[in-house]
């Protein structure tokens, strides 16, 4: 998954929630991953697309800052890829009738890799640390908005006070955006942290993240605490993980394939298409869930304010083939606002992406968009149906190249505009454009009030968010109330349901392919694993040799 638009500009690649999930991967191209029996030891030689600003979660929104920080910090509650929630550094908790206060029972024995003790007052100090102004939290204060207070009942035991009930607080807790650091550490400066965190996870960085170089881990001997529902406990097999840098997808490539890394993340579908069918590595890949890469219609102003516009958009162009075309069959099309593999998604709302190119013509007519001017393009008072496609990532210009032909042939122009940052920002502020692309990871429905939400609409009061869409039906607002009260699981899921029709049947997002979450490798690296998010995880990897 990589984010685009505002958080790209904002951070780097904004997501959603990394959570040690350390699910089994899906290995192609070589032997089962799990062949063999896993030895310990050995250095893990590791290439990555990008690094974050700030290495920081509880600062960072990034993608890059999530992935490199969850090897070293625990969370409170562990999600599983269902979604469900099992303990970790809290062994057991307790949620008032009202849904407003959250008492934990920790996990005793449980150390900070500088020593300092995992207690109640650790817990306190790490809450009040996201929502501290000082902190300029870019995602974590936001996923705990409803957080009023925390206090010490005994060494052993916390109470969280929140300001409304909130039943995506325990998926907030699961972040690696509330994980838990070392209280010492928070006594220091922001720009510290974000060079450097300690925690209580299963490797350290003792050197912390290096500038366009990376990160080295080491193997914590002392970790017996990972959460029973994952797939081992105890310390890592590795004794080492070493991050490089490198943001140029063939010469991760080509480090892979010259034996200078062991594995690599965020290879190109023909990278991967390659490495499928080449003897001596293996493909291990997850689907993200979340929201799939999109486009977002502009419902505020413009041409696809009008929602029959925005249907004709979505029946007039073959996405599925689209896909298919660019992608080489590696990315399945998206058909709905959530991944497939998204707890809580509704696949009752894929026959409505479903190719129509008569009607959508019938609904642009409908639209007022009945005249053609001599390039063949649609038109309604002598004015061009024009749709501004705002972008600042070069990897989408082939996706989007395909995508402009085929809203030709259906009588629309749309114009690729890639800008700088300043200008991205300035235009996301201001709702000068059409179309804007971007995905968006998390194990959970929440993500659509990330998404859809009208208090996260981008405006120059607000800063920078994340409704690109700038959808605002008081319907689904009250439905994110509804879900936010929810009791249970499955009646918060029957809600996200809802928004999902609604959110449908409005067009506010062109949902275009669902991204996987990949790490090549050679051979013999055994039982690479994936976090609820899709993200990968290293916790159980091990070396044949």
């Amino acid at each position: 998954m990589r984010p685009r638009g505002p958080a790209a500009v904002a951070a780097g690649t904004a997501t959603l929630m990394l959570i040690l999930a350390a699910g089994c991967s899906s290995g192609t191209g070589g032997p089962a991953t799990a062949a063999g029996t896993p030895r310990d030891g050995g250095t893990l030689r590791l290439a990555v697309e990008k690094e974050p600003e700030c290495l920081d979660p509880h600062q960072s929104p990034t993608e890059s800052a999530r992935m490199l920080t969850r090897p070293i910090l625990d969370s409170l509650v562990y999600q599983d890829s269902r979604g469900d929630f099992h303990p970790w550094l809290a062994t057991r908790w307790t949620i008032s009738p009202d849904g407003r206060k959250y008492t934990f029972d920790l996990l005793g024995g449980v150390t900070f890799t500088d020593g300092e003790k995992f207690d109640a007052r650790a817990v306190v100090a790490n809450l009040d640390h996201v929502v501290d102004p000082d902190t300029k939290s870019l995602l974590a204060a936001s996923l705990i908005a409803a957080y009023d207070s925390a206090k010490v009942v005994d060494p052993d035991t916390v109470e969280i006070s929140l300001k409304r009930p909130d039943s995506s607080f325990l998926g907030a807790l699961a972040l690696p955006n509330l994980g838990m650091e070392s209280p010492r550490t928070l006594k220091g400066s922001p720009s510290a942290l974000c060079a450097k965190i300690v925690g209580t996870g299963p490797f350290t960085a003792p050197a912390g993240l290096v500038p366009q170089k990376g990160i080295d881990y080491v193997r914590n001997p002392a970790y017996t605490w990972a959460p029973a529902a994952a797939s081992k406990n105890g310390p890592p097999r590795l004794e080492r993980i070493e991050v490089t840098v490198v943001p140029d997808g063939p010469a991760r490539m080509g480090a892979l394939t010259s034996g200078q890394v062991d594995a690599v993340t965020g290879l190109s579908p023909t990278s991967i298409g390659t490495l499928k069918r080449t003897p001596g590595f293996t493909v291990h890949s997850t689907g993200f869930p979340g929201i799939p890469y999109s486009y977002w219609p502009n419902t505020a102003k413009g041409p696809l304010s009008d929602v029959n516009v925005r249907k004709a958009l979505r029946a007039g162009i073959d996405w599925q083939q689209i896909v298919k075309n660019v992608y080489f069959g590696v990315y399945e099309g998206a058909k709905g606002p959530l991944s497939p593999s998204t707890p809580g998604y509704d696949p009752s709302v894929a026959p409505a992406y479903a190719y129509d190119p008569a009607e959508a013509g019938r609904l642009l007519d409908q639209a007022g968009w009945t005249g053609r001017d001599a390039a063949g393009y649609r038109t309604k008072n002598g004015k061009r149906l024009t749709l501004r496609h705002l972008w600042s990532d070069g990897s989408v210009a082939n996706l989007a190249v395909q995508i402009q032909a085929a809203a030709k042939r259906l009588g629309v122009e749309t114009v690729e505009e890639n800008v700088d940052g300043g200008t991205f920002v300035n235009r996301l502020l201001a709702g000068d454009y059409e179309l804007i692309d971007t995905s968006f990871s998390s194990p959970g429905p929440e993500v659509l009030r990330v998404l859809f939400g009208a208090d996260n609409i981008p405006t120059r009061e607000r800063g920078v968010n994340n409704n690109m869409a700038r959808y605002d039906n008081p319907r689904v607002e009250e439905d994110f109330r509804r879900a936010l009260a929810a009791k249970d699981q499955a009646d918060r899921y029957r809600i996200y349901a809802q928004v999902q029709r609604t959110i449908t049947e409005d067009v506010a997002v062109l949902p275009i392919y669902s991204p996987l979450s990949t790490v090549a490798a050679r051979d013999g690296v055994r039982q690479v694993g994936f976090n609820a998010d899709g993200t990968p995880s290293f916790h159980s990897t091990w070396l044949t040799s």
